[in-house]
């Protein structure tokens, strides 16, 4: 239990600093939007771009991990939107947004520390590779979806071209794309362009968790609470467990490689998924209420789930 401890409390610390921080006035809250485009746009694509030029494709790309944890994503974005509609009584256009809540984890503000300190450089390869495919896939499929549902929507085929647009102009895509193509051709990096590499890598933990804390200034749970609450259940219960039993039961995966793709599903929501609820215009009290109550309670499921797994 100690162990587990000394995994998450810092990581929740720094979100809790952050949270104070803007709270009180000590930090800007105009600031936090400027932390987490600096995570997102410079930190983390040269944190994914080293990563991708040292990786072992053969234990980074493992389709028996990186399969059910998408499995798991899709069933609850299906289970979101089911139980929107039938239990809440929300339109198709709202359901696929609040089934979004439920899907879209934060892999990269709070998935990359805590599976840093939980497991270590060994596991990092098979993180990385899902969070390529992360933004890209459920993004898309979600617009999908979302066309599909709502009755006022365009064609679809706009929604999939906007869809592959947006996921090739970013730039944590970019990072991991770079990186790639210089493992494949054998490249290294050396003097400069290492040391500044490696400086803003070296930054994605402790910006990030910080400006993850003072962001959750914005959300206040209001009349959609138990919305919220299952959307946050489904996210950090429902997926990881989905992913366990295809991982380990059904195809039979080595229960310490299995761990890492069940942990990461067991992340809180992520700020993509205000993002969606906004560029569509529904259910955005959903999305912002999943994002603060997964977060808080978020502590208690990953302890949860790393004694589960051993941390």
């Amino acid at each position: 239990m100690l162990s587990v401890l000394n995994v998450i409390a810092p990581v929740f610390i720094l979100i809790g600093l952050g949270y104070l921080a803007v709270r009180v006035k000590f930090y800007p809250r105009a600031g936090v939007g400027g932390l987490i485009a600096y995570v997102n746009n410079f930190a983390t694509p040269c944190l994914l771009f080293r990563a991708m030029i040292d990786v072992d494709f053969s234990a980074a790309f493992n389709p028996s991990i990186i399969g059910p944890f998408y499995l798991g994503a899709l069933s609850v974005l299906a289970l979101g939107a089911v139980g929107a509609a039938r239990v809440f009584k929300r339109r198709p256009g709202e359901a696929v947004a609040v089934g979004f809540s439920a899907m879209f984890t934060n892999t990269v503000l709070v998935g990359i520390p805590i599976m840093q300190r939980a497991y270590g450089d060994e596991a990092m390869p098979i993180v990385y590779s899902i969070i390529g495919l992360h933004a890209p896939v459920l993004m898309t499929v979600g617009m999908f979806v979302m066309e599909l549902a709502r009755r006022d929507g365009g064609k679809v085929s706009v929604a999939l071209f906007q869809g592959l647009k947006k996921s090739l102009a970013n730039p944590i895509l970019i990072g991991i794309a770079l990186g790639l193509l210089a493992n494949l051709f054998g490249l290294q990096l050396s003097g400069v362009a290492d040391e500044v590499t490696l400086l803003l890598a070296g930054t994605v933990m402790p910006v990030a968790l910080f400006g993850l804390g003072g962001a959750l200034n914005e959300y206040r749970l209001g009349e959609t609470w138990a919305q919220a609450l299952m959307t946050t259940s489904m996210q950090l219960v429902v997926h990881p467990a989905i992913a366990w039993i295809v991982m380990v039961p059904i195809l039979g995966v080595d229960p310490h490689l299995a761990r890492y793709g069940v942990l990461l599903a067991a992340m809180p929501a992520g700020i993509n998924v205000y993002i969606f609820a906004t560029y569509y215009n529904r259910a955005m009290d959903v999305a912002a209420n999943t994002i603060l109550l997964s977060t808080v309670l978020s502590v208690f499921t990953i302890t949860g789930w790393l004694l589960l797994l051993g941390a």
